[in-house]
């Protein structure tokens, strides 16, 4: 039997013959269904989300590891983590089959081989106390396998997600989070609800890796990178809104501290000079409530 991502949906058999609007009504309802297929695996989430952060704190780091779409997906989530919570870009790293010229291009042949999974991971150094996502629609991808298969005999923690049941990577990683989403809207077609599927769990999963870590004070990202205007701004409305500063003196605290956000935070609730605030965020790894304890 052919596995969900390949079957044929009979909801979309004639989305070639309908008008436009229909067919754009059909993509839409089939999208529909997927938030409800992550909200099934949510317990498979969160279980996943304690081991990554577990992980993290003991010194370790968290790749994601996939072909194609899941690639892709994979690299996008890592590269967003460094500038809205403030952490090294190595500590979530994105694999992709094909290196980073398969972003932009296909280079799908290269994920037939399980020792190229192992090779890539070789190359970044992983070890024991990292943690590893596999991500393959299909659940059988050889080098996304390939990569889980070494990293868990290594020790780390492994997880997949996945829209195929009891499919391959399941059966290699020690939590499979499963959101079935179903047959897609074009047979095979594995970017659409399944990658929907795979960007909501890792948004999930890193957002509250974030959130555990101490990197969001409420809802606030307290730790984001002041990397350009809109962020300069937006660093400039949290530090207002934590500190009741009015604008003008919260914009003195953010050129006195090179605008970080961080380093204003701590400087004005712990009553502290730059070096000592400076000296606190390095000794408790950025997080601002712990480094204003320490002073304090």
């Amino acid at each position: 039997m052919l596995p969900v991502t390949e079957q044929e949906n009979p909801r979309t058999l004639n989305i070639d013959k309908v008008s436009t609007l229909e067919a754009v009504r059909l993509i839409n309802a089939e999208d529909k269904l997927v938030a409800e297929a992550v909200e099934k695996v949510l317990p498979q989430i969160a279980q996943t989300v304690d081991k990554i952060v577990e992980r993290l704190k003991n010194g370790g780091r968290l790749f994601y590891v996939g072909t194609g779409t899941s690639g892709r997906i994979g690299v996008l989530d890592a590269s967003e983590i460094p500038p809205t919570f403030g952490v090294s870009y190595d500590l979530v790293q994105g694999v992709i089959a094909g290196g980073y010229d398969a972003l932009y291009k296909a280079t799908e042949s290269s994920e037939d081989s399980k020792e190229a999974g192992k090779i890539d991971l070789q190359n970044r150094g992983l070890n024991k106390k990292d943690a590893l996502i596999g991500i393959a629609a299909s659940g059988r991808t050889p080098y996304t396998i390939g990569a889980v298969e070494f990293a868990r005999n290594l020790g780390c923690f492994t997880a997949c997600i996945t829209c195929v049941p009891d499919s391959a990577i399941t059966k290699a990683v020690e939590i499979a989070i499963v959101p079935i989403v179903g047959a897609e809207t074009i047979a095979g077609s594995s970017r659409m609800k399944a990658g929907t599927a795979q960007k909501m769990v890792l948004n999930i999963l890193s957002t509250v890796s974030m959130i555990r870590l101490g990197y969001v004070k409420g809802n606030r990202m307290t730790n984001v990178k002041s990397s350009n205007i809109k962020l300069k701004e937006r660093s400039l409305r949290i530090l207002v809104a934590e500190t009741s500063l009015d604008e003008t003196a919260a914009q003195n605290l953010m050129n006195e501290s090179n605008d970080d956000l961080r380093l204003a935070l701590v400087m004005f609730k712990a009553n502290a000079n730059r070096e000592t605030a400076e000296n606190a965020l390095e000794k408790t790894n950025f997080i601002v409530e712990k480094a204003i304890e320490l002073i304090k």
